[in-house]
Parts: C-alpha cells; sequence; structure tokens
C-alpha cells in the first residue's frame, strides 16, 4: 500500500478516558500506520499538545489548536474552513466520530457508529443530528461497524446504500489470554465470588432499568462496570472506571456478560466477552444479532422476566465457549483497517 495515500483522521477521540469511540479510532490508527501515511487532528484547544504524546507510533498529530465548538457551528453553515487550511493537504480525510469536516480536495469518509442520537437527542450536543445529515451527504463513502447499521444509516440519514461500507470492529489479542479476577483484584472492586457483569454507561439507551427489574435474589450480584462513582448501592456494585487489564480480568471471571441494549451499531463488550469464554446475554436486536451470529443468549428488549429467563440459562445452559471464541477470531483490527482502506480507495475514485 505504501505511504502514497495520505490520510487525515480527527483523532479528538484519542484525548481523555477512551469511551468506545476512543478505542475505535486508537486501534483503527494503530494498524493503518503500517499502511498508509496517518496525520491525526484534534478539534480541540485543551488536548492540542496531549494528541501530539498519544499520536501512536508512525503518525503525526497536524494543526492549530482550535475550538471544537467554533468549528462546528462554522460547519454547520457551510464548508468553511475547509480542513486543508488547518491540516495541510491530504488525498483522504475521515471523520472517526460522525462529523465530517469540509475539504477542498481530499475524499470525505465519515464513520458514523450508531444513530442513538435520532432516537434520544438527550445523548448529544443539540446541533449533532445536523452535522452527521450533512456529513453523511458530503461524504464520498460511510463507513459502519455492522450490515445492521449499514441498512439503517442508509434508510434513515437518505444515503445511497452503496455508498455505505461496512468496517466491523475488532478484538484486542489480549481478551483471548485474559485471567479471570485474582482475590486481590476481587476484593479491590469489592466483588463476590460469582458475578453477573454490565460494562457500559448507565441509562435507557443501554437497558440498565430492565437488567436491574430482571435481576432478582435467586442470580448472582450484579456488577455494573462503567463511567461513575464507585461503591455498593441497592445491592448493585459498581465499579466506576477500569483500566483496560482489570476490565479483562472483570470480564473473563463473570458468570455471564450482560448487554440489554434499546440499540447498538456494534456490541464490543458482548465480543469481547466472547473472546475470553464468559456467556454473554444480550438483546435481540440486529446489530447485536449480527455481531454474536448464535453465540449468545438472546431476549427481547425491554422485557425483564425474558431478560431473567436468558440470565438463568446462561448460568445453567451456556453457548458454547469454543464456537463463541472461534467467531470473536474472525475480528480482526487489521481486517478493520483493511475494510477502511478499501473505503478510502472508494473516496478518492
Amino acid at each position: 500500500m505504501g505511504a502514497e495515500l495520505r490520510v487525515l483522521l480527527d483523532g479528538t477521540p484519542l484525548l481523555g478516558r477512551r469511551t468506545g469511540i476512543g478505542r475505535y479510532t486508537a486501534s483503527l490508527v494503530g494498524e493503518l500506520a503500517a499502511l498508509v501515511d496517518v496525520r491525526l487532528i484534534g478539534f480541540t484547544t485543551r488536548g492540542w499538545r496531549e494528541l501530539r504524546s498519544l499520536a501512536p507510533d508512525g503518525t503525526r498529530a497536524v494543526g492549530p489548536p482550535i475550538p471544537a465548538r467554533v468549528l462546528r457551528k462554522l460547519w454547520q453553515r457551510g464548508a468553511f474552513p475547509p480542513v486543508e487550511l488547518l491540516a495541510g493537504p491530504a488525498q483522504v480525510v475521515h471523520g472517526t466520530n460522525f462529523v465530517l469536516p469540509p475539504s477542498i480536495r481530499a475524499g470525505g469518509v465519515v464513520t458514523v457508529h450508531d444513530l442513538a442520537f435520532l432516537d434520544d437527542p438527550s445523548l448529544a450536543e443539540p446541533d449533532l443530528p445536523d452535522l452527521v445529515r450533512s456529513s453523511a451527504r458530503r461524504a464520498r463513502v460511510v463507513c459502519t461497524p455492522t450490515a445492521a447499521m449499514a441498512d439503517a444509516v442508509s434508510a434513515r440519514l437518505d444515503v445511497p446504500r452503496e455508498k455505505v461500507v461496512v468496517t466491523p470492529l475488532g478484538v484486542d489479542p489480549e481478551w483471548f489470554s485474559a485471567a479471570p479476577a485474582d482475590p486481590e483484584l476481587k476484593v479491590h472492586y469489592g466483588l463476590p465470588s460469582e458475578y453477573l457483569l454490565f460494562v457500559g454507561a448507565e441509562g435507557p439507551r443501554k437497558g440498565l432499568p430492565t437488567l436491574l427489574e430482571a435481576h432478582g435474589p435467586d442470580l448472582p450480584p450484579l456488577v455494573i462496570a462503567g463511567p461513575g462513582e464507585p461503591g455498593d448501592r441497592d445491592g448493585v456494585i459498581r465499579t466506576g472506571y477500569l483500566p483496560d487489564e482489570h476490565l479483562r480480568r472483570l470480564v473473563a471471571g463473570a458468570a455471564a456478560l450482560v448487554l440489554p441494549s434499546r440499540d447498538e451499531g456494534f456490541g464490543l463488550p458482548a465480543l469481547e466477552a466472547m473472546a475470553c469464554g464468559t456467556p454473554v446475554v444480550c438483546s435481540d436486536i440486529p446489530a447485536l444479532r449480527e455481531v454474536t451470529a448464535g453465540q449468545a443468549i438472546l431476549a427481547p428488549h425491554g422485557d425483564p422476566t425474558a431478560l431473567g429467563e436468558a440470565l438463568h440459562r446462561a448460568l445453567t445452559n451456556p453457548p458454547n465457549a469454543e464456537n463463541a471464541r472461534a467467531r470473536a477470531k474472525t475480528f480482526t483490527w487489521r481486517a478493520c483497517a483493511e475494510t477502511t482502506i478499501t473505503a478510502y480507495q472508494r473516496a478518492m475514485a
């Protein structure tokens, strides 16, 4: 592939505590660095210096410190400033986080991870729906993590389906060798010997109210790993934000991972749990059906009785762990990078 293809990516998601989109951006950029010439731009004043130290080997950060809010207001009104004015020339510009910067000549690619912001406006800035719609229109190619999301983006953002490229996420190799938490780590987080695990931000989108209703006294204690204050409240153990290695060990040691989401673009926690042999219980929604491919126990979203039954089944008759691992092994970040380069080539054509 060589360095002849110069790509400018939005590196802003690399800053701060990594959410799913931050992890996607970091893993994608790490693989792309070996295949193309990668430049990163951060739409931020505060994180401007930090991005220079976070840029993975083989990449470099470019562009001035610039406040995201000002840029978004300008880009809502038109195509100024074009990104080349901020970061120099590139053949492709990739908006990794829903919004595509306007460009003069570069082929535009934007990743739309999910459409939760359309269904629940409280999840995003008020200007995001308009920015995503204009980004999807302006882009030559739109990337989505699943075919289910590609169909949804095409229908709801009025994008021709042939303009959408599916770029499935990958599973970090460390998940396949993750060992359950040892006694010391369990004491540190206040974990019982057996527990069910929910990974992610609390709230209706991830289906936590349904899970709390489904979780009866005849099930192992529930542990929630994600942003928020740690502590034991209402019989639920909250760990707070976890370093990657600790998260892997908590997932590997769980009796089951539960992902009862209302909507997902991909559902990486389910795949990561499958990689370390932990049974998965998740909502019967298109993206999770596609990713888990028969290797998880599904329950209709929003049905606490059905979810409770699915959790009991995970404990007594879990899916075959080796088949689940084999499924997870088919998702790599190198494959994600290669399908993304296909999108870049289409954007240049």
